[in-house]
Formats: C-alpha cells, structure tokens, sequence
C-alpha cells in the first residue's frame, strides 16, 4: 500500500501552483544556512534560476560570472577542489546546453561535488521557443558517469532534493521547469536520492513519471479510474540512480508500463526504464514525451496538449495501450 502523503487539494481547482525552481532558491538558502562552505555561481541569470535568495543573504559567497557557462563549471570545480561545495546555475539550453565538455572534464572525471542547477527546462520556457527548450539534457546527464540525477516533482520536493545534493559529495544535476505547477507533494512527503515513490496502489499498468509529468499521471490515473482502470503511479524524482527495485517489483505487479517525460524518450527516464526491464523483467511498454523532435514556441499550457503531455491525454493514450497490450505474465 502507498503511504506517500499527497496534498489533499491535488485535484482541487484552487490546488497551490508554483514554479519548482522556487523551490530550488528557498532549499539553496537553507542549506547556505547550515554549511558555510556551500557557494553559489550564476552565469547572469540569478533572479531567474532563484539564486538571488542565496545572493541577497550570503552575498560574500555569491559568484556572478556572467555569460560564460564554461567558465560557470570550471570555476566551480577550481573551488569544489578546495573544499567548497559550488551550485553553478543557468538555463539548462546552456547548463548543460553549452558546457557538457566542462561538466565531463572538470567535474564528473574528477568526481567534484559540483552541482550543476538546470532551470527553465522542458518545454515550459513556452515563447521562447526551440533554441531554449531544453529537451536532451536527461540523456546529456545520466549517461555521464559519476553524476547524480535528479528531476523534482514540485517546488516542495525541489527544497528537499536541493538540500540534500549539498550534502551528498557527488556531481549533481537538478532539473527544474520554468513555470507555475501544481504541488503534489507535502513537507511530510519523503525524499531521498536514489528512491522513487508509490503515489498510488493500481494492478492494471505502471505509471512512472518523472519531473512535472508526476502530476499528469496522478490526474490521468483519477480519469481512468472512472473507466474502471486501476493504475499505479509511481513518481521517480532520481533518474541516476535508478530505483530499479521499485520499478520492477511495480511491473511485475501490473504487467504493464507507462513512461512520461517532458524531454526526450530517446535516452531519458522511458529509455533509463525501457534497459532495466529489458534485462530483468520483459514487459509492455509505453513512451510518453517528446519522441524525437524539437519544440515550438507557445504558452506552457498549449505545449503541453501540443505535445499530448496533459493528464487527459495521457489517459486516452494509456486506455488504448491497456487494450491492445496484454499483461505480462511468468511465462511472456
């Protein structure tokens, strides 16, 4: 049975939105506030990535480096190496956009603990279009040895995941969306690096969703409910580690699994799901995400029914799934 305490207002019209990058700045702050080794650098995009909260209170350990998102990293690993525990933040189109070799070379090769802060990704940047939507960096970042992954449901789990990087002595990556969301999740919710999360109990098909794409599945599951469809949502925050463990004992469970991401399927949480299962427990599986193409320019709201990616959308593409796929079974 999931125990995972949701907000009891999730499918409320009034539920609490707002952008987990927010989360990000208050975590940042408070972990500043414990560890006076813990330093912030931002390639000129402070207020936008949320680092002004850390800026405005320890400003003596607040780098502006400007526009320079190569210089961001090697800076941060020079200080990571002297005992410093750096948060370099950006647009993730240029952090890891621009800087992957610098990430590679001065950080992951070296195993410094530099955290590499990704704001506005996915396709939630809305106007700003292609150039800025950030949708290859789960597969930029998890195939990178020695580097954590992370992509936070919500603004509070963002607080707790930023907290939690400061002190876990590894290269880190912290995925956060630009926009408003909706906050699933509670302060008494758990977290932990390496774990994903039952959100809810089901026996027809594996929901596991990763980022803002946890909320969708939790509203999809409730429409398909309806239906009579039992699904189980699984939310997976931690990309790299995987929690493969819970992600095979959920498709052994259902027989069926459902993937969804606001980035590209091809190498991100569906392909990261689609290795375990094809070498611990063959099972039906769907892609949901962004298979294979670039962006386009609009509101957050009207991309993601563009690209399918709303939680009714999602419903009408797991029934269908459901109805041509058959469970799996001991002897597939």
């Amino acid at each position: 049975m999931s125990n995972y305490p949701l907000n009891p207002k999730i499918f409320d019209a009034d539920v609490l939105q707002e952008p987990i990058r927010l989360g990000f700045g208050r975590g940042l702050k408070i972990a500043g506030e414990s560890n006076e080794n813990i330093v912030a650098l931002c390639a000129d995009l402070t207020e936008s990535t949320q680092v002004h909260l850390f800026a405005e209170a320890f400003p003596e350990r607040f780098i502006q480096v400007g526009i320079a998102e190569q210089n961001l990293v090697a800076v941060a690993s020079g200080l990571a190496s002297v005992g410093k525990v750096p948060f370099a933040s950006s647009y993730a189109a240029f952090n890891p956009g621009r800087n992957w070799e610098q990430i590679k070379t001065t950080v992951a090769l070296n195993d410094q603990p530099v955290k590499i802060i990704a704001s506005h990704a996915g396709v939630g940047v809305g106007p700003d279009g292609a150039t800025h939507q950030m949708l290859e960096d789960i597969a930029l970042m998890r195939v990178m040895p020695n580097m954590v992954v992370i992509a936070p449901g919500d603004s509070i789990e963002a607080q707790k995941a930023t907290i939690m990087i400061s002190k876990n002595n590894k290269p880190s990556y912290l995925r956060l969306a630009r926009p408003k969301t909706p906050v699933f999740s509670t302060l008494d919710s758990p977290f932990e690096i390496g774990v994903a999360y039952v959100l809810r109990d089901g026996s027809d098909v594996s929901l596991f969703g990763t980022g803002i794409m946890t909320y969708q599945l939790l509203v999809a599951a409730e429409i398909m409910a309806k239906s009579g469809i039992n699904a189980e949502v699984v939310h997976v925050p931690t990309i790299k580690p995987l929690d493969s463990d819970t992600i095979i004992a959920s498709a052994r469970k259902t027989g069926r699994v459902v993937t969804a991401e606001e980035a590209q399927i091809n190498g991100g949480l569906g392909g990261a799901i689609a290795e375990v299962l094809s070498e611990h427990l063959p099972t039906p599986l769907l892609r949901i995400g962004i298979n294979d193409r670039y962006g386009e320019s609009g509101e957050p709201a009207e991309l993601l029914e563009f690209f399918g990616l709303t939680g009714k959308q999602i419903a009408e593409k797991v029934e269908d799934f459901i109805h041509k796929k058959p469970q799996y079974h001991r002897d597939y």
